[in-house]
């Protein structure tokens, strides 16, 4: 429990210190843009390359990922399929709310979660890996075709070569590719790498809280019935196919079945607001979802791990 509250109280503060700034008006009102923009195309980048560089690549084929991918996939499906049913949405609108529903913040919250609750970071490893291979680039793909002028969804064509083009993929093979080969780089390659990387978490969170001056109440007007579908999708639907899939399909028990079941059940990601805002697709969406999966997230954690621990 400690471990859960102490992740979300770091992200909280930084996101205030950006909503001061935003207050203050003192970088100007382009600055959430330009923040998220740096954080998207510099920064994390940069971070990915060093994560997956000192992965263990074999995890990503262990049994956990039949639950944490198997999860993500569903939920995301789910999403697009009810709100294309319900709303008509654009592609690019469909691309964000799928993200916000089943993408998970794995990172800068999933491993200090892992580390206190599961005892073992490397258990966040097949759903970080899983989100920047496969999640990322096909929406990212979706967002950028959309923004292109592409009605609907883009051509399998392009869902394929977008991905070479979009830096946060190029970041993630890189670092495929130095963990594959076993190189230890130098730190004179490593260290201003490392300084670029370190952007990453705090741009977009700074950038994000700049958003909340001055917003309207989370799900309110014409987006609330999409934001709060994305929210019970990500906080409740995505977690309980987690373990079903996790006990049922890969035979999972114990921490293992913990593992899969807490990772599944973490709040969106920044990163998903960081890719509407650099594409312009869906960014209020984003938001919204990722305020409220994060306050509503601390009970759901807090009680699987009682539940399951």
């Amino acid at each position: 429990m400690s471990g859960v509250l102490g992740g979300f109280a770091a992200l909280a503060a930084v996101i205030a210190v950006g909503w001061a700034v935003g207050r203050t008006g003192i970088l100007g009102k382009d600055a959430p843009g330009i923040l998220s923009r740096l954080s998207f195309f510099v920064a994390t980048p940069a971070l990915l390359f060093l994560t997956l560089g000192r992965a263990d690549t074999a995890t990503v084929a262990s049994l956990a990922l039949i639950g944490t991918a198997g999860s993500a996939a569903v939920t995301a499906l789910l999403y697009v399929g009810l709100a294309r049913w319900r709303w008509r949405l654009p592609a690019a609108q469909l691309a964000t709310g799928a993200l916000s529903s089943s993408y998970v913040n794995a990172g800068n919250l999933g491993i200090p979660v892992a580390v206190y609750i599961l005892g073992n970071a490397s258990y966040v490893a097949p759903v970080l890996l899983f989100q920047v291979l496969v999640m990322a680039p096909v929406g990212l793909a979706v967002l950028a075709g959309s923004r292109t002028g592409v009605e609907a969804a883009p051509t399998w064509r392009q869902l394929l070569l977008q991905p070479l083009r979009t830096p946060v993929v190029i970041g993630c093979a890189l670092g495929l590719l130095l963990a594959a080969s076993g190189l230890d780089l130098p730190a004179l390659v490593l260290e201003p790498v490392e300084l670029i990387a370190a952007l990453a978490v705090p741009a977009a969170l700074l950038a994000y809280g700049m958003t909340l001056h001055g917003a309207p109440r989370p799900a309110a007007g014409a987006l609330a019935g999409q934001v709060w579908m994305a929210v019970v999708l990500k906080n409740l639907v995505m977690p309980a196919i987690a373990y079903a899939l996790g006990r049922w399909v890969a035979g999972l028990d114990g921490i293992a079945l913990l593992a899969v079941t807490v990772t599944s059940a973490l709040p969106t990601a920044q990163n998903v607001f960081v890719y509407a805002a650099a594409y312009d697709g869906g960014t209020l969406l984003a938001r919204d979802v990722i305020l409220l999966s994060t306050v509503l997230s601390v009970p759901v954690l807090v009680g699987i791990a009682v539940l399951l621990g």
